[in-house]
């Protein structure tokens, strides 16, 4: 990829953007679930996430980016890709409502957190993922951030 803004490549000026968006959208949910229920809300918001997808990908082929060749989905694949339709794009989106209605919102957002930790440790143990120092430190920083954020709530 080419060095994009003040010489960081795309990815990684996507990941930023992506991080950041995903970090706003718990405070501004607290602030809706007040006037919106949980389930209705989750809903809207993997709703404007498709949207802003479709946008994206309408964008990039308007002005002729290369789409990448991705691979055919098998019929074998099916099973894991129902399972995480169910619990990433439903279960999952709907239990974190109705959890950040009752929780406070930086203790969510702490806990969000984790998500990549528990989430990277999942594909290490159970999908044998490669796990190296580089990843290994960042699942440290990432706790210890948790941890020290978490201390300072108290």
């Amino acid at each position: 990829m080419k060095p994009a803004y003040g010489g960081l490549n795309s990815g990684a000026v996507f990941a930023l953007l992506a991080a950041a968006l995903f970090g706003g959208s718990t405070p501004l949910s607290k602030v809706l679930l007040g006037r919106v229920n949980p389930i209705m809300l989750a809903g809207l918001l993997y709703l404007s996430s498709g949207i802003g997808l479709a946008l994206w990908r309408g964008l990039s082929r308007g002005i002729g980016r290369r789409q990448a060749r991705e691979a055919s989905i098998k019929l074998a694949d099916l099973p894991w890709l129902v399972g995480a339709i169910v619990s990433g794009g439903i279960a999952g989106p709907v239990l974190l409502m109705l959890g950040l209605r009752i929780t406070p919102a930086s203790s969510s957002a702490l806990l969000l957190n984790l998500e990549g930790v528990l989430t990277a440790m999942l594909a290490w143990f159970v999908f044998k993922e490669n796990f190296d120092l580089r990843i290994a430190s960042g699942m440290v920083a990432i706790l210890a951030g948790g941890l020290r954020g978490k201390s300072e709530s108290f």
